[in-house]
């Protein structure tokens, strides 16, 4: 699984218990520096949680979760937060294995199926072995989907690449693959929506559209928002059938005729079959399909993406 990303040329390196302090830092090389996320990206991570882990650990490296918790003090509440960030790859533990191993600790509210043995390690501060869980690996869906729940981004993969396929079976394009086509052209397009906003009392809202490929400017007039106030307004995800604009200076709009609020897609970044696509109908441009609903909500459908910037 991809650990780290390379932003602008510049590589930036996750959160992690072993590297990472309250503020972003740079590390590496003086001439090709990376960025290591701080542990401020985490929210609701406390900045004196954060300088009592750094502190601590300039005496020696952590050997595991346990050995953590105990040098640096670290209440229940931080070292779950820690986990649910997916911090603790340093020490050989992804998201769940740690999430597993935080609530295993003494000092941690203990889970209803090992209520009954907390009087057996009361007062233990040293944990006694235990047999793997076995813990299925979590998909790279619901990874990416906490990665934005607890830090606000993703550096393992783009929401858009893990739902590519649902968005091909509906001949959707890429931004790229949009900014790739002719003027004229009619195109859908999808992806996150980053900022919306309507300059003064101009006659036009622009929404910026980002995907794993790169981002596409889609142009909405004014007369439009009566109609698709909702989706324009509200999706997180948005999908926009609109006409390809070229300006002389190479500058590419959408100018769009339909949008689609495809936010409910989101919850299949937390489904463990991520490849059950509802494929397109031969007549799918003659009677195109509504949206696929999913089936249920996940924890995390609460806020899987940040806020856009938006126009009020």
């Amino acid at each position: 699984m991809r650990e780290a990303q390379e932003v602008g040329g510049v590589e930036v390196r996750p959160i992690d218990v072993s590297h990472s302090d309250w503020d972003n830092s740079l590390e590496g090389p003086e001439k090709a520096p990376a960025l290591r996320l701080g542990l401020r990206q985490i929210d609701g991570f406390k900045e004196d949680w954060a300088r009592a882990l750094s502190e601590t650990r300039t005496e020696a490296p952590f050997a595991d979760v346990e050995t953590l918790a105990r040098r640096a003090e670290l209440p229940a509440a931080a070292m779950r937060k820690l986990a649910d960030a997916d911090a603790f790859r340093s020490l050989g533990q992804d998201r769940r294995e740690a999430l597993w191993a935080v609530r295993r600790l003494p000092d941690d509210d203990p889970l209803p199926l090992f209520a009954a043995a907390e009087a057996r390690e009361r007062g233990a501060r040293e944990l006694g072995a235990e047999p793997d869980a076995h813990l299925p690996l979590m998909p790279l869906g619901e990874h990416v989907a906490a990665d934005y729940q607890t830090a606000r981004l993703s550096l393992k993969a783009h929401p858009m690449a893990i739902l590519r396929p649902v968005f091909a079976a509906d001949y959707v394009l890429t931004c790229a693959a949009t900014e790739a086509k002719r003027g004229g052209s009619l195109v859908q397009v999808a992806g996150v929506v980053l900022v919306r906003q309507r300059p003064g009392k101009g006659n036009a809202v622009f929404v910026t559209l980002e995907d794993e490929t790169g981002i596409t400017n889609v142009v909405l007039w004014a007369r439009m928002l009566d109609q698709f106030r909702r989706e324009i307004m509200g999706a997180r995800l948005m999908q926009v059938e609109g006409v390809v604009e070229k300006s002389p200076e190479g500058v590419v709009h959408v100018v769009a005729r339909r949008v689609i609020d495809r936010s409910a897609e989101l919850s299949r970044l937390s489904e463990d079959h991520e490849t059950d696509i509802q494929l397109a109908r031969a007549d799918v441009v003659a009677n195109p399909q509504p949206p696929r609903r999913p089936s249920h909500r996940h924890p995390r459908d609460v806020r899987i993406l940040p806020g856009s910037r938006d126009f009020h």
